[in-house]
């Protein structure tokens, strides 16, 4: 049982990249379904679908976008707020990572957004993590 469902998602989108692994797949949630398709928008992932397994179990799988090198986008994450520690942050505290070369994610009231559009929406909330 794993207590930090996200954190687990994104090291092991860390971890298939460090190998070139395209495929990831991860115990489903609607939480982590909506963290994959703004991933998805930010140019890390190729696709995100949901599989059922058994019958009963649904899996979620997504795929690695990959450049002309045949080296993932995907290069390093930092998870920032834990089950322990929740960090919250206004919009105007969404500030950019990596000089812009990367996106810091945020589960706020109108759902999973990059540090950009929290500061189009002008909405704070909880920082997730950082993905460069």
């Amino acid at each position: 049982m794993v207590s930090d469902r996200v954190g687990d998602f994104i090291i092991r989108l860390q971890n298939a990249a460090m190998i070139n692994k395209r495929d990831v797949a991860t115990p489903y949630s609607a939480h982590l379904e909506a963290i994959a398709r703004t991933l998805k928008e930010l140019g890390y992932l190729d696709s995100v679908e949901i599989k059922e397994k058994d019958g009963v179990k649904r899996l979620l799988a997504v795929e690695l976008s990959f450049d002309g090198k045949d080296q993932a986008k995907l290069h390093g994450v930092k998870r920032i707020s834990t089950p322990g520690r929740r960090l919250y942050a206004p919009h105007t505290k969404a500030n950019r990572v990596k000089a812009g070369a990367g996106a810091r994610v945020f589960s706020t009231s109108v759902g999973i957004l990059s540090d950009a559009q929290v500061r189009k929406q002008r909405v704070g909330g909880e920082a997730l993590f950082e993905i460069w």
